[in-house]
């Protein structure tokens, strides 16, 4: 079908309508950490270490849960494209509780080994003793935080990211309010911020339930968990663990080449992956987008209408990595001074900046096509592509160890890592064996 000018503005506005709050709810995270950050911060340099060793902890303990959100979003806009409503309903209430329960795991697996976990990122005795208790009782917010990603891809699933945009704006202000008054109005310390964190997850979990309760009663759902509906749930969730574990590999091995290097070029590298994160949460947005509609299409089983949307949006994720890669490059000079830099760190990161720049284009591309495969439910050519690109990473990273390349050298093995991805995305994408419609 030829893309005319009415259908592709119609595809444009429907991107925008889903990616821009997206961004939004994406952002809203860490801008509201920076806050956390600022108020422990006049604590001391050993509680603002506590809270960095424990808060990347469980970071990275839930995030190996984002697939929540993943597959409930796939699943509920496939069910809302075949117009059943109360199935898609249905399939969100499974997640919610998959969710909950996972949640519950976490506690009971992680709150015996928290020494443990802190034990690994070589913390002083002081630094670990805050930072122990402040994932234990951390820990006690993990079925809030979980319950949030697949509350999250209920309605995104449902076409809905301005709901999401404002429980998670509500919920990181009032994460932000709380710890001020616990931690500098109460003077509880860092279990404080810990607190805080608990209450304000636990409440948007609960935003959320309401309203998967709401859409129970207007639906005729039922609020009982659905041991099929969770068992799909779970086997997709798998494989993106799966997918995101390699993500994980590739990212930890480059920061851990960057820190045998030296003290400048970590430093360097540090700067150069948060700058690369806040990029990829626009790109982000699209692919999220993506998720939401392409599930939507299949599920209608419309083709057709799948293979125009995902052309429109891949042409969003090319215009933006552009222009993302234009404006790297425009404030590329001012960046070091943002972070304090020193004349070291600054010559190393003027020269990282580049590479990070130059790779966006791809990355939007990527992204988009990520989103797009993880809407069709295509989650076990993800994982296997996660593997086959991680693999295809492992020889140009481990060049770099080995002949001493620096820092660009490093992020232009991201790059390969990167061009993997695209060849394995594109490929498939071109293909029809993830046209998979109906419900």
């Amino acid at each position: 079908m030829p893309i005319t000018i009415d259908s592709a503005r119609a595809h444009d506005r429907e991107i925008l309508r889903l990616a821009v709050p997206a961004f939004g709810a994406l952002v809203a995270e860490p801008l509201f950490l920076l806050a956390d950050y600022a108020i422990v911060g006049r604590l001391g340099t050993t509680s603002l270490g506590a809270l960095g060793v424990a808060g990347t902890a469980i970071t990275t303990l839930v995030n190996l849960c984002v697939f929540l959100a993943y597959t409930t979003t796939a699943q509920v806009a496939r069910q809302m494209g075949a117009g059943n409503l109360r199935e898609a309903i249905q399939r969100g209430v499974d997640g919610l509780w998959l969710a909950g329960a996972l949640g519950l795991a976490l506690i009971a697996v992680c709150w015996p080994l928290a020494p443990w976990l802190v034990d690994l990122f070589g913390a002083s005795p002081e630094l670990s003793g805050q930072a122990v208790g402040y994932l234990r009782i951390s820990l006690f917010g993990t079925p809030g935080m979980l319950l949030v990603l697949a509350g999250t891809g209920v309605l995104r699933g449902l076409q809905d990211t301005v709901t999401p945009l404002a429980v998670s704006v509500g919920a990181f202000t009032l994460n932000a309010a709380l710890n001020a008054w616990f931690v500098l109005g109460l003077r509880w310390g860092i279990t404080g911020s810990a607190w805080g964190t608990v209450l304000a997850q636990t409440l948007a979990a609960l935003v959320y339930i309401a309203v998967v309760l709401r859409g129970i009663r207007r639906h005729g759902a039922s609020p009982r968990p659905q041991l099929d509906g969770i068992r799909s749930s779970w086997t997709s969730g798998l494989a993106l663990l799966l997918r995101t574990v390699c993500l994980r590999i590739v990212l930890v091995l480059a920061t851990a080449v960057a820190t045998r290097m030296g003290d400048v070029q970590i430093a360097a590298h540090a700067i150069a992956t948060q700058l690369w994160t806040l990029l990829a949460f626009a790109l982000d947005a699209i692919a999220i987008a993506g998720q939401a509609i392409v599930g939507r299409t299949l599920g209608a089983g419309n083709i057709d209408a799948t293979r125009l949307a995902t052309r429109r949006m891949v042409i969003w994720g090319v215009g933006c990595g552009l222009l993302l890669a234009v404006a790297m490059m425009a404030i590329r000079p001012l960046l070091p001074g943002l972070f304090d830099a020193d004349i070291n760190v600054t010559h190393e990161l003027l020269a990282v900046l580049w590479p990070v720049a130059l790779l966006q284009p791809i990355a939007g591309v990527v992204f988009v096509l990520d989103g797009v495969l993880i809407g069709a439910g295509d989650q076990r050519y993800l994982a296997w592509a996660g593997v086959w690109t991680t693999l295809a990473y492992l020889p140009a990273v481990v060049t770099v160890l080995a002949f001493g390349g620096g820092l660009v050298a490093l992020w232009l093995a991201l790059g390969v890592w990167m061009a993997a991805r695209l060849v394995t995305l594109g490929g498939r994408a071109r293909g029809t064996a993830w046209l998979v419609t109906g419900g």
